[in-house]
């Protein structure tokens, strides 16, 4: 029923995509003005899947009886990947929340190691940044942090994505 309906309706698959990947910036964003909840440079990479597929798939959506199903078919697995993408920054953001490994460089304290710079330069940065470490969970529900939250629901949208563009695919050859 569900795959009848996905392809009858070529631009729903495509909203349905655009729809996700804005909820995901929007649980972030909530989390971070509603809650307080400051991101870490692993938090905002995480951000960057989200965009793209919004990007991908709100053009797709727009323009999907042109595109036509393989278009979509291709938009899907396009989608697909970067949630997969998206699901393993986060999976390594969780892991150095856990301390699995360690995290980049700029999780620590950004660029506060310009050697170039004074000491009042470096007293001022440091008092107006907030301080948002990525080995640090600021939330977590059920022992999960949000980066874990976010490995989960990106991997369900991978697979959901990839699932979709073979239906697509069979359905135009």
């Amino acid at each position: 029923m569900v795959a009848h309906t996905l392809r009858s309706k070529l631009y729903l698959w495509p909203a349905l995509t655009f729809l996700a990947g804005a909820a995901m910036l929007g649980g972030a964003w909530g989390f971070q003005i509603l809650g307080g909840l400051y991101p870490c440079t692993l938090c905002l990479y995480q951000r960057w899947p989200h965009w793209a597929v919004i990007v991908i798939a709100g053009l797709a959506t727009l323009g999907a009886r042109r595109l036509g199903t393989r278009g979509i078919a291709l938009t899907a697995a396009l989608c697909g990947l970067i949630f997969l993408a998206g699901a393993g920054v986060a999976g390594f953001h969780a892991g150095v929340e856990q301390h699995w490994w360690e995290g980049l460089a700029a999780c620590g304290n950004g660029d506060l190691n310009n050697p170039n710079m004074s000491i009042e330069e470096l007293k001022t940065r440091l008092l107006a940044a907030p301080v948002a470490r990525c080995d640090d969970v600021p939330w977590s529900l059920f022992g999960v942090s949000l980066a874990g939250y976010n490995f989960l629901a990106s991997f369900v949208f991978a697979l959901a994505s990839i699932w979709a563009a073979r239906a697509f695919w069979r359905k135009a050859t």
